[in-house]
């Protein structure tokens, strides 16, 4: 389905979904628990309702009743219903469930839509390989279809840190394997997201050490509780109203956000102010005041924060100046490879951008409408939505249903602040 967008100035307010990586957290360590949790305003999506089904397939009784979830765990004894769990298009999901499936003692199949079959699986497997599990890659290529088969005893594993998922997942299992175990990480990267895995072993009194984000020893023989929460408001999924106002004559609030959360995409807020943006911080959210042409092009390093690079590209293509995007190698291995793609796509659009290869160089100047493809990442097409209200006439871009996935409801929600967006 296309997404039509033409020149749009914005006013008004503006709601943001739950956080996705809290929510993801939430179900995943409820499962685990032994009892009944309570999830409130979790984010309902795409991503989010794959990984309840495959928490469903492991064992869990999830429900969803009108703006929250029930869960009843298993334990940490997963007890697969089905041989082969269909993740969707969720990499978190993926990554998290392999773990938690690895502490049951029945073989389990996960696999999942084109887009998971090139998310690499191999550094994981490897990690959960060394700490007794038994695992295979179906192909041979460490991707998708995967095969994992416990009990998960504990031990000593290395694991690589180009994505946060890997070191995030077994953080979330190890407490329940029968041993003790000694994670070592190279090279990690989005540290906030593995902040946020932290907060939730805190709050769940796991016992665990770490050194500088490069050591972790885990207790093993440990238990997850039942809790009841509410999920924030998502910054990432934020990201895409605040840069859409920073870069038009725009005055909006963003709410359901707090700025004390562990979620790295609050960076962003930093950064667009320092490229000249007026924000102002609420007791639930930011107010933006923006004006199309205001902005200064910076350096931005994006290690904690790549999900951001679709919709900080479109910034830079439209600041005064350089924008220099370092560090994102990661983008590459998202939905989409998120660098080659914003390249192409904004070049279309009359962008002046150069592909780096961990990140993008952008010299300002005023973008045209364009046919874009979405590259069947929702993150892509909601960038290239942002950048279709500064271009010069009308920019049609593929792909709006994949939206769905993390931001249902955002062609709404734009409309509501202003912006002449359609089907």
């Amino acid at each position: 389905m296309d997404l039509i967008v033409r020149p749009s100035g914005l006013s008004g307010e503006i709601t943001v979904p739950g956080s996705k990586s809290h929510t993801i957290r939430a179900l995943v360590i409820a499962s685990l628990a032994d009892g009944r949790s309570l999830i409130d305003a979790p984010l309902l999506s795409e991503d989010t309702s794959a990984c309840m089904g495959a928490c469903r397939a492991l064992g869990a009784n999830v429900e969803l009743k009108e703006n929250r979830v029930l869960v009843d765990g298993f334990g940490g004894k997963p007890e697969p219903q089905v041989d082969l769990i269909n993740i969707g298009n969720s990499g978190t999901s993926l990554r998290f469930l392999t773990s938690v499936a690895a502490l049951g003692e029945r073989s389990v199949i996960f696999d999942g839509d084109a887009s998971i079959r090139k998310r690499p699986m191999r550094s994981l497997l490897d990690a959960l390989s060394r700490l007794g599990a038994v695992t295979s890659s179906l192909e041979g290529d460490g991707y998708c279809p995967i095969e994992v088969k416990g009990p998960l005893k504990g031990g000593e594993a290395t694991v690589d840190g180009i994505t946060s998922q890997y070191i995030s997942s077994l953080l979330i299992a190890t407490p329940l394997a029968a041993e003790d175990s000694t994670l070592w990480v190279d090279n990690l990267r989005e540290i906030p997201y593995v902040e946020m895995t932290l907060y939730w072993l805190k709050k769940q009194g796991i016992v665990y050490e770490q050194e500088k984000m490069r050591l972790f020893k885990v207790e093993g023989s440990q238990r997850y509780k039942p809790f009841d929460c509410r999920i924030p408001g998502d910054f990432s999924s934020a990201t895409f109203p605040l840069c859409a106002a920073a870069i038009t004559d725009a005055d909006i609030t963003v709410r359901g956000l707090d700025i004390n959360d562990t979620q790295g995409d609050k960076g962003v807020i930093d950064l667009l102010r320092r490229m000249g943006s007026k924000i102002t911080f609420l007791d639930d959210g930011v107010r933006v005041s923006g004006r199309r042409g205001d902005l200064e092009g910076i350096e931005i390093d994006l290690s904690d924060m790549p999900d951001a690079l679709p919709a900080l590209a479109v910034v830079g293509a439209v600041s005064k100046g350089t924008t220099v995007i370092k560090n994102a190698y990661q983008a590459r291995i998202k939905e989409s490879d998120r660098i080659a793609v914003m390249a192409r796509e904004l070049s279309r659009m009359g962008a002046d951008v150069k592909e780096l290869e961990d990140g993008l160089i952008l010299r300002g100047r005023r973008l045209k409408g364009a046919k874009v493809e979405g590259h069947r990442d929702h993150r892509v097409v909601m960038a290239l939505a942002i950048a279709g209200l500064v271009a010069e006439g009308e920019t049609v871009i593929d792909g709006l249903e994949f939206v769905n996935i993390t931001f249902p409801g955002f062609v709404e929600s734009m409309k509501k602040i202003g912006a002449d967006i359609r089907l």
